[in-house]
């Protein structure tokens, strides 16, 4: 391939990446004039949705029959009884999920997605910023560095909140199934109650970290604006 040709493709690839630079610059821009604060609000309101102060209130309905308890004066049981016994045991049919908590966990994943937008976009922006290395003058650049190791930490839990929902689905399924098939044991219906109030204590919690976490970006970023987007202090135009 001719020199001129080589030269001609690194500098359209150059154009391209300054011009994904630019927009991720309008981004988070946005982000941080619009988005966030927007989103801190929303948290407030849906942490309102979530206020319930007797617990006892969430106690879903399970349709589950319960048989009977065995005669007082039934000592030995043949085989054959015990067959007659599993053949009169009740049957459930369909089994509802708990409603409430099933429209708050619907709520409450696309929120989580989108801090995980919000902290790869801010994530990508701040790296683009963080210029060659030099030697002195590098007290911005240890602020940037510093900032990135807090976001990455707040990204590895925002990615766990997403685990305790599906664990929750799957946990409470484990119960629900036990308690359709063993009808006669009260404790797999106690476990299944159990564990709607702690998941909804749980939904509670994320909300208020979505809500900390969006507001710890935004007090972070501000506070230090002029050293993130401009870490060596050089004349020139900041993005705000």
């Amino acid at each position: 391939m001719p020199k001129s040709s080589v030269l001609k493709i690194s500098s359209e690839n150059a154009a391209r990446v300054e011009t994904f630079h630019q927009a991720m610059s309008n981004e988070a821009k946005n982000l941080f004039s619009t988005v966030i604060p927007s989103k801190i609000l929303q948290m407030d309101a849906l942490l309102q949705d979530v206020c319930v102060t007797d617990m006892s209130s969430l106690k879903a309905p399970l349709d589950i029959p319960i048989p009977d308890p065995p005669p007082a004066d039934e000592d030995m049981e043949t085989n054959e009884d015990e067959e007659k016994k599993k053949k009169k045991k009740p049957t459930c049919g369909f089994i509802k999920s708990h409603e409430i908590i099933l429209a708050l966990v619907g709520r409450l994943k696309p929120e989580i997605v989108s801090l995980r937008e919000t902290i790869i976009t801010v994530t990508s922006w701040i790296q683009h910023l963080i210029p060659k290395i030099e030697d002195g003058n590098d007290f911005g650049v240890a602020i940037q560095e510093k900032i990135l190791e807090r976001i990455a930490a707040v990204k590895t839990k925002v990615e766990g909140f997403q685990t305790n929902l599906n664990k929750y689905l799957l946990e409470r399924g484990d119960a629900v199934a036990k308690a359709s098939k063993d009808t006669h044991v009260m404790d797999y219906r106690s476990l299944v109650h159990d564990k709607d109030v702690a998941i909804y204590s749980d939904i509670r919690m994320i909300i208020l970290d979505l809500r900390s976490f969006y507001v710890e970006l935004y007090d972070m970023i501000s506070k230090n604006m002029d050293k993130v987007t401009n870490p060596k202090g050089e004349e020139k135009p900041s993005m705000y």
